[in-house]
């Protein structure tokens, strides 16, 4: 049989390596495509005069790009038979790509464990991605609940890593060049707020709504060669669950960082995600809304151009947020919150 169809649960071992096709060179061509699906105004990576001017060679991709291009190649191999993506964790990223560069991810298989229904069980792990002289750009965890080939097959030894809740001040900003302060302006940035001038416990209602249409999240799960079936295949999904195919998780996070620029303009960079859910689903016709929480600041060692925020991001659909919607009384997501996103931005000090 020469055609692919995906490893299910049984196929995945701890400490299992595995190479991921095929390699992507990113172009100019997917900078314009990423632009025009989400509309991100963040200076650095939109103007390579004003990223030069603070110290990078040319402006470099959107994180959040790389983040996706590296992420997409692990899906044939990971979660090509997933029920769902569930979470991620400890993803840092180590270096900036730039037009030009060819990227690669490998991933390690740190964890598995059976559910309790003897359908699916829980795959975790860690991919790295690189770019072809071998530059490590990115690494990450996530965990994927993945269906069984045969329900009768034994469970594994269950084994579950141990995960942190956040990454610390040493592990952020370490692909970042030295930011010239004095090279940073205020009025091209978008924004006259600077690292200093956010508080702990400080919420932004980012405002705008955003709302997907069915080609374009289709167009931009294509873009990262993203192949999981539930995104695309309508003849599927019409007889699944929800009768319609699911927006990639991804495109909410995109769409969520574009909107954030209104309040965060200055956060440049991601420089870490601590963790993030996927709280409820997203469909063709949601309109998108976000809000922020500004969790802790940190200094970076070393460093006196940049400081961190670390901010919890989270996303609605069709529900503003100038009330800031969250959680119920128990504790549990209302049913149009769609995403939770624990991340560490730098801004210019």
């Amino acid at each position: 049989m020469k055609t692919n169809s995906g490893n299910f649960f049984e196929d995945f071992k701890v400490g299992q390596i595995l190479h991921h096709a095929t390699p992507r060179t990113v172009t100019d061509g997917d900078v314009a495509l990423y632009q025009a699906l989400y509309g991100s105004r963040f200076a650095v990576q939109s103007s390579s005069a004003f990223a030069r001017a603070v110290g990078y060679r040319q402006a470099p991709l959107d994180d959040l790009l790389t983040f996706h291009v590296v992420f997409g190649k692990t899906v044939p191999d990971i979660s090509l038979n997933a029920v769902a993506n569930l979470g991620y964790a400890a993803c840092r990223f180590l270096a900036p790509v730039f037009p030009g560069d060819t990227l690669n991810t490998v991933s390690e298989v740190i964890g598995v464990k059976e559910n309790s229904n003897g359908k699916t069980g829980v795959v975790y792990v860690r991919s790295t991605g690189s770019k072809d002289d071998g530059t490590e750009v990115l690494d990450y965890v996530r965990w994927v609940m993945v269906r069984k080939r045969d329900e009768a097959s034994p469970a594994p030894m269950p084994v579950v890593p141990v995960l942190p809740t956040a990454l610390g001040p040493e592990a952020l900003c370490s692909g970042l060049p030295p930011i010239h302060p004095r090279g940073w302006d205020d009025r091209l940035a978008g924004s006259v707020h600077r690292w200093g001038d956010y508080q702990v416990g400080e919420r932004i209602d980012h405002v705008d709504g955003v709302t997907i249409e069915e080609a374009e999240h289709m167009l931009a799960t294509r873009l990262y060669q993203n192949t999981a079936k539930v995104h695309f295949n309508q003849f599927a999904e019409g007889q699944g669950r929800y009768g319609r195919r699911l927006v990639y998780g991804g495109h909410i996070i995109s769409i969520a960082r574009a909107l954030s620029f209104n309040g965060l303009a200055s956060a440049f960079h991601v420089t870490a995600i601590n963790g993030g859910r996927h709280v409820n689903p997203s469909f063709a016709g949601d309109t998108i809304f976000a809000w922020s929480e500004i969790l802790d600041k940190a200094d970076i060692p070393g460093r006196d151009d940049v400081g961190a925020l670390r901010v919890r991001m989270v996303a609605t659909k069709d529900r503003p947020c100038a009330d800031f919607p969250d959680k119920d009384e128990a504790s549990n997501y209302l049913d149009k919150v769609v995403l939770d996103l624990d991340l560490w931005l730098a801004l210019p000090r």
